[in-house]
């Protein structure tokens, strides 16, 4: 009896003995292999067996992951899960031995067994292995991938920068991710731009080195990060290059004659943004009289990025507003002029006449046989040359006396008998 009693313990010790081995601590580092207490099974075909690999998982970060372990004839035998970088035991058959809330186990038919990780993160990375205590103990592994989409680091990245024109600027942009992203620089507005003296639409790496920078620089630059992990990302960074103004003038001589409107046109350049304004010879500033009815001058500007076209009208010319007119520019780095220089010219006949000249459309044209007359009613350009009267008066659709408009006019009767005269000369001559 008493080697009964003897026995009985040895049974409940070696029972405990296996059931606190299969706890969810995590083993020391001196294990290289978990695993729950094995079960000798004296016929091989008993053993259970893996019916498919674990297949390798990849996820974005903050989504859920899934890892399947499918077991055939796994009878009375237990599977575990186990992270095999920290050696942590995670689940143990029905029971989650883990203290990580975002993992959870799920079953079905006793066959395939389910690993949850809820809201992934990059900790979770790495390998995890489905074991079943055989003895030896066999197993399946798998890999779950976490993946980052790219994020720029701002404390690390260029932002908005303003350079001297002629000097080198670098940008910079660093940006996170996994895997690694790839970085790449372009225009915001697509166009090609110089770089180091080619042209180029897209510029490679985290830095982006202008030397001698100009004005044709100057714009807003993207810089783009990707690591194939939707979505992509970019940061707007805006360019200013400085320099003072430069002027250029279309039409430095202008004409026009007395009672017409003209307008004079100077084209300017310049960063930061330059006050314009024009003077007269005399070097009075000209006061725009936009708002007054029937004022004497208009000035209008018209921007387009950091070039500006200044325009003056002068309305009704009289004799004192022949001379010179200047354009000025300046802003904090300089400024700069240029001088248009108007001219009297001949008025046009037309300017003198009052009574309009009929205007005709082509279709009545064609059914008269007529020439088409145009209403002489604009000014003459004020790039006006001297040697183009008659080009201007057949533009304009001004006639001289003797032309064909006014022999259709003359009298039926003198026609007949100028002809018939004409015939008795030709009759007695010959």
């Amino acid at each position: 009896m008493t080697v009964f009693i003897h026995l009985y313990y040895v049974i409940w010790i070696a029972f405990l003995t296996a059931w606190c081995s299969t706890t969810g601590r995590e083993l020391t580092s001196g294990q290289n292999v978990v695993s729950v207490a094995p079960i000798e099974v004296p016929d091989e075909s008993m053993y259970p067996r893996f019916a498919e690999p674990i297949p390798n998982v990849t996820v974005t970060i903050g989504r859920d992951a899934l890892l399947a372990c499918v077991v055939d004839n796994l009878r009375g035998f237990k599977v575990a899960w186990v992270r095999m970088d920290t050696q942590t035991i995670l689940s143990i058959h029905h029971n989650i031995i883990t203290q990580n809330p975002r993992i959870s186990l799920s079953y079905n038919d006793h066959r395939s067994w389910y690993l949850h990780i809820k809201n992934v993160q990059e900790v979770d990375r790495g390998w995890y292995m489905c074991q079943v205590n055989t003895d030896p103990m066999r197993s399946r592994k798998g890999y779950l991938q976490v993946v980052v989409p790219p994020s720029i680091i701002d404390n690390m990245t260029s932002t908005d920068m303003v350079v001297r024109e002629g000097s080198d600027v670098t940008l910079v942009c660093r940006a996170s991710g996994y895997p690694e992203p790839y970085v790449m620089w372009r225009r915001e507005d697509g166009q090609d731009f110089n770089y180091n003296g080619e042209s180029v639409s897209v510029v490679d790496g985290e830095t982006l080195t202008i030397t001698k920078v100009s004005r044709l620089h100057m714009g807003a630059y993207l810089c783009i990060a990707s690591n194939g992990v939707p979505p992509s990302i970019s940061k707007r960074i805006m360019l200013m290059v400085q320099f003072p103004p430069m002027l250029s003038i279309p039409n430095q001589l202008e004409g026009a004659y007395i009672g017409q409107d003209v307008t004079l046109e100077c084209h300017t350049e310049a960063f930061p943004s330059s006050i314009n304004y024009w003077t007269t010879d005399r070097g009075d500033m000209i006061i725009s009289e936009m708002e007054i009815v029937g004022g004497k001058y208009e000035a209008f500007p018209m921007d387009s990025g950091y070039n500006k076209f200044m325009m003056l009208k002068i309305r009704n010319i009289t004799k004192e507003d022949f001379g010179f007119y200047k354009c000025i520019a300046k802003n904090s780095l300089g400024e700069t002029d240029g001088i248009i220089k108007l001219d009297e010219i001949p008025a046009p006949p037309s300017a003198f006449t009052t009574t309009p000249k009929p205007v005709l459309d082509n279709q009545t044209i064609k059914k008269k046989g007529q020439h088409q007359i145009t209403q002489a009613n604009e000014a003459i350009s004020s790039n006006f040359q001297g040697g183009a009267y008659i080009e201007q008066r057949n533009t304009f659709g001004y006639e001289d006396d003797n032309s064909s408009a006014n022999v259709q006019k003359t009298n039926p009767l003198i026609t007949f008998f100028f002809c018939y005269s004409l015939l008795i000369r030709l009759y007695l001559y010959s």
